[in-house]
């Protein structure tokens, strides 16, 4: 099985080792050429409007999103979700995205990256117990369209801003969706890249493995 890692920016490495672990064949895109053998991308984590601005800059925007449109398995984490989302709240006018599931996302909005925090989860579709994650300047799920699972939430850590600059004491949800999946896109809010507990990873494949009917060795 051949995953692609968009690397244009972020922890490539890092998710590329979790795949080479995995059995799975990690392939680095940089070019719409090394996008054409995959069956299925991750993007990583990272600045997204950076990343929104490097895929217009490599050409890679316009073949990343007919891949999707046709099917191809995504797993976003952090910016990565930010880029498979349909909408961005607090992002550059001329950001974009991919509109591969239907989410509003709010950039950065669990706080700076002196606020990054860890929380232990509890994933559905996942056995073994709670999952380490790790937040760093990670973004809010504010809206989840038709069909959307929220496989985790996590409460926001008191004291925290939230959307828009509220505090969690006077107004908004108690918890935040921080993994949500719709047909064969993924995404996190955190970085499962970092904790050193590959099992998210492991039900990517799993639905890459179902979508494409090719397993990892």
């Amino acid at each position: 099985m051949k995953v692609g890692v968009l690397a244009l920016q972020g922890d490539v490495r890092e998710h590329a080792g979790v795949l080479s672990d995995l059995g799975a064949d990690p392939i680095e895109v940089r070019s719409p050429q090394e996008l054409a053998g995959i069956d299925a991308l991750i993007l990583p984590g990272g600045e997204s409007t950076t990343m929104s601005m490097l895929l217009e800059s490599s050409g890679l925007f316009a073949p990343i999103a007919d891949r999707l449109a046709e099917g191809m398995p995504a797993f976003g984490t952090c910016a990565g979700m930010i880029l498979l989302a349909t909408e961005v709240l607090d992002g550059r006018r001329d950001q974009r995205c991919f509109g591969a599931i239907d989410l509003s996302v709010r950039r950065n909005a669990f706080g700076r990256q002196v606020e990054s925090f860890e929380s232990d989860l509890e994933v559905s579709k996942m056995t073994g117990g709670p999952m380490r994650a790790v937040f760093i300047r990670a973004p809010v799920v504010e809206r989840t369209g038709p069909g959307v699972e929220v496989l985790a939430s996590v409460a926001r850590p008191v004291g925290e801003a939230g959307p828009g600059g509220r505090s969690v004491g006077e107004a908004g949800p108690e918890t935040q969706p921080v993994v949500c999946r719709h047909g064969s896109v993924l995404v996190a809010a955190f970085h499962p890249e970092l904790a050193g507990d590959w099992r998210l990873h492991e039900l990517f494949l799993s639905s890459v493995g179902s979508t494409t009917g090719r397993q990892v060795q």
